[in-house]
Order: structure tokens, then sequence, then C-alpha cells
């Protein structure tokens, strides 16, 4: 498996916009940012804003959102953020990733967290959290997987459990 993150490109539009729709089943966004107004070339470029601390409005810290590709094939995406403001300490952590269903169990997710922990700590960051619900226990794996240790389970605004991980 040769997993690559890289940045999100022209070409990726058609896999990345089927990608969405097909989290949109699992309750997950995997076009962090889109709005439907938006062109692809708009969302790229809002994408390269956001990594690079650009006219972020309020709610949003700099970021890097990654597009991961095994032979050249869409499989999944990480969001890597650079700082935390007050939801993200809570409820979001530093690092989110996402499988596309067609690709999962194939051991990517733990190749595109291994990675964004990388991307984070060429950053300067040093402990990072990361945060799946209590039930998924193969977020969980994967998160402990690449070192993740339990801070342990708390409650969203929204009722719901999450777990609480430091790498």
């Amino acid at each position: 498996m040769s997993l690559v993150l890289r940045p999100f490109l022209p070409i990726d539009e058609q896999a990345a916009r089927a990608g969405d729709e097909a989290l949109k089943a699992d309750d997950f966004t995997f076009l962090l940012g889109m709005r439907e107004e938006m062109t692809w070339r708009e969302w790229l470029e809002d994408v390269e804003r956001t990594r690079a601390g650009i006219d972020l409005p309020s709610d949003r810290v700099r970021a890097a959102l990654l597009a991961a590709s095994v032979d050249g094939e869409l499989v999944g995406r990480a969001s890597i953020r650079f700082e935390l403001n007050e939801w993200l300490a809570r409820e979001g952590g530093h690092i989110g990733y996402a499988v596309l269903p067609a690709f999962r169990r194939r051991g990517h997710a733990t190749e595109i967290l291994r990675q964004a922990v990388l991307v984070a700590r060429s950053e300067g960051l040093g402990p990072l959290l990361v945060i799946c619900d209590e039930d998924n226990v193969g977020s969980a794996t994967v998160i402990e997987r690449c070192g993740g240790v339990l801070e342990g389970v708390a409650t969203t605004e929204q009722g719901k459990a999450i777990r609480r991980y430091w790498i």
C-alpha cells in the first residue's frame, strides 16, 4: 500500500463529491467547508487559505485538509487543525480523518492518521488531541495503534459520548 496524503487537486472533484455523498449516510462530512454555491475551484482556494490562515472567520483555525490517495485513487482524507478553539478542544481535536466506504478495512485509516500526525509534528505541534465516537470501535483501535492514550469519555453538546485520546 502506498497511501499518500496530499492537497486536493482539480482532478479529485468527481471522486470527492461522490465520497461526500457516500459519507452522508454516516452523518459525516467529507468535504469540510464546501457550500452548495461554491465551485470546486473556489473550494480548493478556500482550503488553501485555511491552510495559510488567511481571512479565517472567527470560528475557524488554521488547518490542512488533505486527500488520501492510493495509486492515484482517492480513498479518504485527513483534517489537521494546527490550533484548537473552544469547540475543537472540547469535541473536535487536532486531527480528523475519513475513509470512503468502498476502501474501509484495508488499513487506510491507520496510515492516514499516522501520516497526519507527522504533518502536525512538522508544524511544531506537541501532544495531539484525537476524538472519536464512543461506540466507534474501529476508530478507537486506529487511534490506539497510532499511540493514542485514552484521556476519558466525555459528552458533546448534543449528548453524544466521545472518546478523547492524546497522541
